[in-house]
Formats: structure tokens, sequence, C-alpha cells
């Protein structure tokens, strides 16, 4: 058994019918110079012979009685690869936009929770350019659970199981395997109650008494070494802060990397990812202008960082930090903007202290994540006050060779991740083969015309290049050191040491 942390279990907390919590995928394939399309029989025998450098592909969750502890992955005793492939043919409608219409569609539906968490359509009958009828290929859409894997193993995965050659790889038939026996219920439960003995905080959530006692050291303690650059819940409310709804939108736009890198060399002591997130920034203030949002107060953005080694080759859950990112937007320069987000990421203390998000989730026993979550949706806190940051942004550096998938080339890649209250927008930028893919999983019922966010991002690049011009490499950047670094006051610890003490009153009653 392989237990899962707290931050990956919190994911499955998270996730109801309007929220799914995976990570989404599309991947689109041209098979022009093949004699002959791949057919859907022969991708399933591909994966199959496949399945063994995916070793999640074929554990499923084992829950422990009452939630006492986290699930543990198990080796599924009745997994069938059928399970989680479907086929979809477009016919006459396999254009662009009615693939994406498509993935909306499936990536608005949860992973069935009785079965290793993961799933991928196999798309055929899809056209690359709606114009040319002969330039046929396919798609695959793929949802893996969060609990599985972040964003960057999953880049792992599906680097694992594609080729790094445009000479078909033999379909060999798959090596044996058989799934290791599931422990019982009498383990299950030792289990369990070692690990409440081993980590004595996971019984405070049955202990309220003593819980309540200690809960302001608790919470003061923890919150203090989180990387929090300016008081928690002080982001702006933004167009896309509000409840959402189960509705998915993808917005993608591509751009060259080497504009990217022109634009970091121009403004000299900068990061290409400083650039990306420049990047983001302005087509959100354009954005927020356009819907007649306020823009004198910076947008607020949660920015993963991975700690995974660079060695590791497989999916072991969620390791990476995270850190509150000022993104700057109430400066009107936007060249200027990334030397402030530089600063920001780099120069300040809560960078050099950021630490494993899944100590962001320590304070709290399994127990408690549940029910904290769905009190937040349930009671919309996202409505009522201040929301601790208005979006995710995830840059995560793909391969810069052609990957291939039986011959057939993969031209292109879209990525989603999951929303959720208050998060109507979530930004995932890939590189792939010199180009970044800026993709916007969105709620189209919180995001007003999604669309144009399209624009925006090229409208953004023009203007950065312009103003990169002019702003040069030698330009002094005002100490903005001002707000940006300060730390959580004594009149938050008040206001959350009363929030929990009067959970904890009714939990009791």
């Amino acid at each position: 058994m392989r237990q899962l942390s707290e931050l990956d279990a919190s994911f499955l907390y998270l996730e109801s019918e309007t929220t799914p919590m995976h990570i989404g995928g599309i991947y689109l394939f041209d098979a022009r110079e093949q004699k002959s399309p791949l057919a859907y029989s022969a991708f399933v025998a591909y994966l199959r012979s496949r399945l063994h450098v995916v070793p999640v592909f074929r554990q499923c969750l084992k829950e422990i009685p009452l939630r006492l502890g986290r699930p543990y992955w198990i080796d599924d005793p009745n997994f069938s690869i059928e399970r989680h492939l479907a086929y979809v043919n477009l016919g006459e409608q396999g254009r662009k936009d009615s693939l994406m219409t498509l993935a909306s569609k499936i990536l608005e539906e949860p992973l069935k929770r009785d079965r290793p968490l993961w799933h991928i359509t196999f798309v055929d009958g899809f056209r690359l350019d709606d114009e040319d009828p002969d330039s046929q290929g396919f798609a695959l859409i793929v949802k893996l659970h969060h609990a599985a894997i972040d964003a960057f193993s999953g880049e792992d995965i599906i680097g694992n199981l594609l080729e790094y050659s445009p000479d078909p790889r033999p379909i060999h038939a798959p090596r044996p395997w058989q799934p290791r026996p599931g422990p019982s219920e009498e383990r299950v439960m030792l289990q369990a109650g070692a690990n409440i003995l081993r980590t004595p905080l996971q019984f405070t959530a049955l202990a309220v008494n003593a819980a309540e006692a200690t809960a302001r050291g608790l919470v003061q303690k923890q919150l203090r070494k989180l990387p929090l650059p300016f008081p928690l819940f002080s982001a702006p409310h933004s167009p896309f802060n509000r409840q959402i709804t189960a509705n998915r939108q993808i917005v993608s736009t591509s751009v060259d990397l080497s504009r990217l890198k022109a634009i970091k060399a121009t403004l000299g002591d900068v990061t290409l990812n400083d650039v990306v997130l420049g990047l983001c920034a302005e087509a959100l203030r354009r954005y927020s202008a356009e819907q007649g949002a306020d823009t004198e107060r910076s947008l607020v953005a949660m920015t993963p960082i991975s700690v995974r080694s660079n060695s590791l080759r497989r999916a072991t859950g969620n390791q990476m930090s995270a850190m509150l990112l000022d993104l700057a937007t109430n400066e009107p320069d936007p060249a200027l903007r990334i030397r402030r987000i530089h600063w920001n990421a780099v120069a300040s203390e809560p960078y050099r202290e950021a630490i494993a998000a899944d100590r962001l989730t320590e304070l709290l026993p399994s127990t408690m994540l549940a029910l904290s979550a769905r009190l937040y949706s349930e009671l919309q806190v996202a409505q009522r006050y201040q929301p601790a940051f208005n979006l995710p942004i995830t840059n995560v550096p793909g391969p810069q060779v052609p990957l291939y998938l039986q011959g057939a080339r993969l031209v292109q890649q879209y990525n989603t991740a999951p929303l959720f209250d208050s998060l109507g927008l979530v930004i995932v930028a890939v590189s792939y083969q010199g180009q970044l893919t800026i993709n916007f999983t969105l709620c189209p019922d919180v995001v007003a015309d999604g669309d144009s966010l399209q624009r925006h991002v090229i409208e953004s690049l023009g203007a950065i290049e312009e103003a990169a011009q002019d702003l040069g490499p030698e330009a002094e950047l005002d100490d903005a050191s001002g707000s940006s670094n300060q730390t959580l006051t004594g009149d938050m610890l008040s206001v959350l040491e009363g929030v929990v003490r009067k959970a904890l009153q009714r939990f009791r009653a």
C-alpha cells in the first residue's frame, strides 16, 4: 500500500459534481505521413503494451473507514483497460472547434472512483486544417486525476507513453502483470490506528476539546511557515472570482518561444518564466479593463513550483512548492511589470522560504479537510470575503523535440487544470517544439467572452515587445518591497481563531 499525502487527498475531498479535480490534455497528431491511419484497435494494443511504464494506471483507491486516515493506492484486482477508453469519430464535423467542444464536454465529467483515476478518448476523423480535407489526423483527450499527478508529472507520463522517433515502435505483447493482493479491512484499521499514534495531530478531528485549547497556537505556528508576501485574503475581487458551475470552456493560443526569449534578452535580468507570467498578466489586465473591472489593485496568482527530482520519471503524486505572487497588474508599463514580477518572485523573502505545498494541509487532518472543503463551497465563503488569490498560473516546460505515436507526429497539445469555487479561470502554459501554448480553462458562466483571451494574448505580446525596446536593460526598478513582503497580522490570527472556535462548537453540538 502507498498512502496518499495530505495534498493528494485534498484533491479528492475538494471534488464535487461541479468541480472535477482532474488534469486534462488534448493531443493532436498528424497522420498524413502514414500509409494508413492509426486504427483504434492498434492504439489500444499499443497502450496495453506500455502500461508498465505508468504503474498508477493500474492502481485504484482504498478508502479508510470513517475517514480515520488518508486513502491508499492499491493494485486494482478488476483492472480492465477497456473501462478507461472511449472511441469517437467526428466524421464530417472533424474540425478543431468541434474537437474543442467535445473535449470541453468530456472534461466536465468527473472520473469514476471505483477504478484507476484516468481516462482517454480516441478521436478519429479529425482534420488538422479545416480547409484541407486530406489533412487527416487523430486526437487524444486525456483525463488524469490531480490526486495521482501534478502538471509536471503529467508531462512525464505523456513523454513515457509516446515515442521520440518517427519510426513506429513494434507493438509487443504486454508484460505479465498480476495485481498484488489488497489489504484486509483489519489491516487497514490497524494501519490507521498506527498513523494516529505516529501523528497525534490527526486525532484532533475527534478530540475537539483539546483542539480548541490549542487552536490559536497551532494556527499561528503553521501560518508563519507559509510563504505569503501579503496578508491572507487580500487579493482583489476580479471578474473570475465568483461561484462556478459545471460548465467548462477551453481557450488556447500559441506564440513563438523565440519572441519570448528575445524579450528576456532585451530586459536583461529576468527569467523566461517571468516573461510568461508578464504575458499572462498583461492579457488579464486587458481582459479586466474590457469587462469594466477595477485595474487599480494588482491581481495575485498562485504559482506552483516543482520540487520533483530531475531523475524521477514516474508519477508519485504531487511534489511541488507553491507561493502567492503579485502580478503587478496595477503597473501600466507591461515591460516594467515583468521586472516587478521578477522581484516579487526571486528577490523577495517569500521566494527564498517557499515550502512544499503538502505542508499547507498539515494543520487539518483528513476528516477536517473534507468538512472544510464542503463548508467553503456551501457557505459561499468566496463570495463573502476577498479571495486568497485570483487564479493559479502554471508554466510547464515541455519537450522541444517532436514526439510520435506509431509514426504520427504530435503537432499540438492543449492542457487544462481543475477549477474550484471562486476560481473560474486557471492558466496552464506548456512549451513544445519552439511554441508556447497558453491554455485558459474557464467556467463560461463566470468568465464572460472567454474567447477574447486569445486576442488579448496576441495583442499583449506585441505591446510587451514594443515596451521592452523602449525600457531596455538598464532601467532602474523602484523598490517594490513596501507592501509585498508583509506578514500575517495579529488581527488575522484573531479572526481565524474565532472561526476555528465557532466551527468546533458547532462540531461538538
